[in-house]
């Protein structure tokens, strides 16, 4: 496993992680986009006359057809939608503007209900709007995918008219609050890492939500979760958090992210039994308690804390058959004994084991014959 962290969105795992990264890939399209290059004037250097320039936005497009499906433009400069005359390309479903200086949503009225996805990762962007009519004819009901990752927006609003939007990538912005998103029963992934969030909130309609990422905040307590019943996994990473709670109704919770916080005892975990993956990572955590129920856990990850026990290492994961990978480093059992502390690891833990730290266990090692 990778270990989360800020994902380019499109977690998918900082992206990402794909994911603390973002959005979907989208297709590029097959026709290659032209560059053209304006004469060197009789003043320019050899190396100007050498380098690439491009015209104004509006030549970008002139060679694609009007049926294709996918625009990818990445890294152009482009500073205006409306220039690009996207109303011609009257089948276009994916859209990718990423990494560009767009500082405004426009021109996309009439491409915008055929949109399948809306890509304007890294641009200049401030607020969200001019997607579609919020209601009536011209919504965009077909709009799957959302990436304003790495923009400059502090509020989220204008999208909870995008009925059928499955992901929303929001990374890296300004944002203050989670608000205005009812509605979007359709959601399944929401990305909000690096902004300046301070509360869960605002989350009781998302039912249907499965990965919520919120990592590089500064959200001080897990709370209002109680709705998000179909949640598998949860990222909370590098926030302010000191206490695993309020997590029983997420029963159906697998990977659970809390590492870079303040946590030091483990518990609250008693109905999250269909835990897979537990990164508890660079946290206060003194004592490995409360974790032998999990029976399906196969990655525990609890580098840095300040664990010293291999009979609270037995104890709690010996039995959990499915124990695959476990990463210890940096906490006292390891410093105090460097050189035997993975046989000791090994030992205590049994031949499920296939990962200690980043080091694999061969099947000599393992006692497999």
């Amino acid at each position: 496993m990778t270990n989360p962290e800020l994902r380019p969105a499109g977690g998918k795992l900082i992206s990402a992680a794909t994911s603390e990264s973002s959005g979907e890939s989208t297709t590029v399209s097959s026709t290659p986009i032209p560059h053209i290059v304006r004469p060197s004037s009789p003043a320019s250097s050899d190396a100007d006359a050498d380098r690439e320039v491009i015209e104004p936005d509006e030549d970008l497009l002139n060679d694609l057809p009007h049926d294709v499906e996918d625009i990818d433009l990445v890294q152009l400069r482009i500073q205006s939608i409306p220039a690009l005359n996207l109303s011609r390309f009257t089948k276009l479903q994916n859209l990718c503007l990423r990494e560009n200086l767009v500082q405004q949503i426009e021109g996309l009225d009439e491409v915008g209900p055929h949109l399948h996805e809306l890509d304007l990762y890294d641009n200049r962007i401030s607020a969200i709007e001019n997607l579609g009519p919020e209601e009536g004819e011209g919504v965009w009901l077909n709009l799957e995918n959302l990436d304003l990752s790495f923009n400059k927006i502090r509020r989220i609003r204008h999208v909870s008219h995008l009925k059928n939007v499955r992901n929303l990538y929001f990374v890296q912005n300004k944002i203050t609050k989670i608000e205005n998103l009812d509605g979007l029963k359709e959601l399944v992934n929401l990305e909000l890492g690096g902004n300046r969030l301070r509360d869960l909130e605002n989350l009781d309609s998302l039912t249907g939500l499965r990965q919520l990422w919120v990592g590089k905040n500064k959200i001080t307590r897990l709370q209002n979760l109680a709705s998000l019943k179909s949640l598998r996994l949860l990222s909370i990473q590098a926030n302010r958090i000191v206490k695993l709670e309020n997590l029983e109704e997420l029963e159906a919770l697998e990977e659970l992210y809390v590492s870079h916080n303040g946590i030091e005892k483990i518990e609250g975990l008693e109905k999250n039994k269909n835990l897979r993956i537990l990164d508890i990572t660079s946290n206060r955590i003194t004592h490995l308690e409360n974790l032998k129920h999990l029976t399906n856990l196969e990655e525990l990850w609890a580098s840095s804390n300040k664990l010293e026990s291999f009979e609270e290492i037995e104890e709690q994961l010996k039995g959990i058959s499915t124990l695959e990978t476990v990463y210890l480093e940096g906490n006292p059992l390891h410093l105090n004994d460097p050189k035997t502390y993975r046989n000791k690891v090994r030992l205590h833990l049994g031949p499920s084991l296939t990962q200690i730290d980043a080091t694999y266990v061969t099947e000599s090692q393992a006692g497999i014959r």
